[in-house]
């Protein structure tokens, strides 16, 4: 990845703890569930691209699991979690058979392109 980003070697013991515990449970249940279904998408309320990327799933009859984290006033934390784990900035994740595919527009592409199937 051409991203750069900080080699836990230049992070203090104690900090690197942190980061790794930082709202654990909520990335292990992303994690679970990117490794065991074939479709997920990792959104929040309120969001409209999380609205469409769904609907554009639904609309190509792709089966998928839906896992909500709050919206723009609440759950904030957690969802700083998940991009963290991720490296994706923004809101919906969406991965396919185990990949980060992006958000809305990388999905509607993929599901062009045929490279998301049912």
């Amino acid at each position: 990845m051409n991203r750069p980003i900080l080699a836990t070697e230049h992070i203090a013991p104690d900090a690197l703890r942190l980061i790794s515990s930082y709202h654990q449970k909520v990335v292990s249940e992303v994690a679970q569930h990117v490794a065991a279904d074939h479709v997920v998408v990792v959104g929040m309320g309120i969001n409209p691209f999380v609205k469409k990327a769904r609907q554009a799933l639904d609309e190509a009859g792709v089966a998928f699991t839906y896992l909500e984290y709050g919206n723009y006033w609440s759950m904030w934390k957690p969802r700083l979690a998940i991009k963290m784990w991720s490296g994706w900035p923004t809101f919906p994740q969406v991965y396919a058979d185990g990949k980060l595919i992006g958000g809305y527009r990388e999905t509607v592409a993929a599901l062009k392109a045929g490279t998301i199937v049912k």
